[in-house]
């Protein structure tokens, strides 16, 4: 009789763990559709509910006051923002778009001019590869331009034609930012104690989580608006064309490591040499190395200390990888997966270790969160 309970028992066990991968996977599916408002609205709530924790604090518990401060400051300093600097893009995008089609800009020219200022013996060279064709270059580069200025304009004209699913997508993440903003701590307990994991593997997890969320928006995306504002400025008072948009790019490249702002401003400088625009092609050059280069080297420690230690290879290809999957939303999506993966399989080699440990009747060093931590950090900084 007792034999035939536990079997019960561990049939409807595992039925229920069954019904639970279910509903999770139909609730996964369920809010798809704005799954892109719900991850910021997420990020927003794990960005600043410490500050709203303090702004409660400071009022007395009024926690629906502090929640509402903070989301009307995020809507003030971001959102709006970001939607006026979408349709400044778009009708500078227009403009750029109609003076390449009407012949006012010029690639074939341009590489021309660009020809005529290198080198004879790289003259020699560019004539023996075939890259003299400007009319093909012309065609090729032109119509890669052209196409990307289009699929810009496209996509926020999607949008205008989408208000309402825009409108309702905006609307769910400011909701739901708020009530995480607001409860916040009771939410993420609720969440930490439903995890089917061991205390401390939990508990590990999701510190190396949230540390990654915050190191990856501070470090990753103020380093990327104050170069891509620094690139935009730049071009703007020399004059370049389309300065917003080149500002734009810079913005996006600096996410990569390695080549970073250097993609944009590099050909630009080139391009001025080769016009005989030597001084601003100087300006540029000293300003991309001295003081957009620079952004990056002075700002990121200090905004994110040694909050993530991802090497700059993993960063790379995670990012690259998460914009190809998930669009915008993978320079977050793409990180973070790379480094709770690097996390479970350091949690997987420490319980091997400690097996081991036990087998050969070795003491097991007890690790404090705070250790654990670390020796993740560690990990990730130098791994083997």
């Amino acid at each position: 009789m007792g034999s035939d309970e536990k079997r019960g028992l561990q049939t409807e066990d595992i039925g229920f763990a069954v019904l639970v991968v279910l509903i999770t996977l139909a609730a996964a599916y369920l809010l798809a559709p704005y799954f892109g408002a719900v991850l910021w609205g997420v990020v927003a709530a794990i960005m600043f509910q410490p500050l709203t924790a303090r702004l409660t604090k400071q009022m007395e518990g009024r926690k629906n006051l502090a929640a509402s401060i903070v989301l009307f400051g995020l809507i003030a300093l971001f959102v709006i923002p970001t939607i006026l600097l979408g349709i400044s893009l778009v009708n500078e995008a227009t403009t750029l778009y109609q003076k390449i089609t009407s012949g006012q800009i010029d690639f074939g020219r341009i590489f021309q001019q660009i020809q005529n200022a290198l080198p004879r013996r790289v003259r020699g060279f560019v004539a023996e590869y075939g890259l003299n064709d400007f009319e093909s270059i012309r065609r090729e580069f032109g119509s890669s331009i052209t196409s990307g200025l289009q699929t810009v304009a496209g996509r926020v004209l999607s949008v205008g034609q989408g208000a309402l699913s825009f409108i309702a997508a905006l609307g769910v993440m400011l909701y739901l930012s708020y009530f995480l903003l607001r409860d916040g701590d009771r939410y993420g307990e609720m969440v930490r104690t439903s995890l089917p994991l061991h205390a401390d593997t939990r508990d590990s997890l999701i510190e190396n989580f949230l540390r990654v969320v915050r190191a990856t928006m501070r470090g990753t995306v103020v380093v990327a608006v104050v170069q891509g504002f620094l690139g935009g400025l730049l071009f703007s008072v020399l004059g370049i064309e389309g300065a917003l948009i080149w500002g734009v790019l810079m913005g996006f490249f600096s996410l990569l490591p390695a080549v970073g702002t250097g993609i944009i401003w590099v050909p630009v400088a080139i391009y001025l040499f080769a016009t005989g625009a030597v001084m601003k092609a100087g300006i540029v050059v000293f300003c991309g190395v001295f003081i957009i280069g620079m952004v990056d080297n002075v700002l990121r420690p200090i905004l994110v200390g040694r909050d993530t230690r991802l090497p700059d290879f993993v960063v790379l290809i995670a990012t690259l990888s998460g914009l190809e999957l998930f669009g915008l939303n993978g320079f977050i999506i793409g990180p973070v997966i790379a480094a709770l993966f690097i996390a479970v399989w350091n949690q997987h080699r420490d319980r091997r270790q400690a097996k081991a440990a036990v087998a050969e009747g070795s003491p097991i060093p007890v690790q404090t969160e705070a250790g654990a931590a670390k020796a993740v950090e560690e990990a990730v900084a130098h791994p083997s």
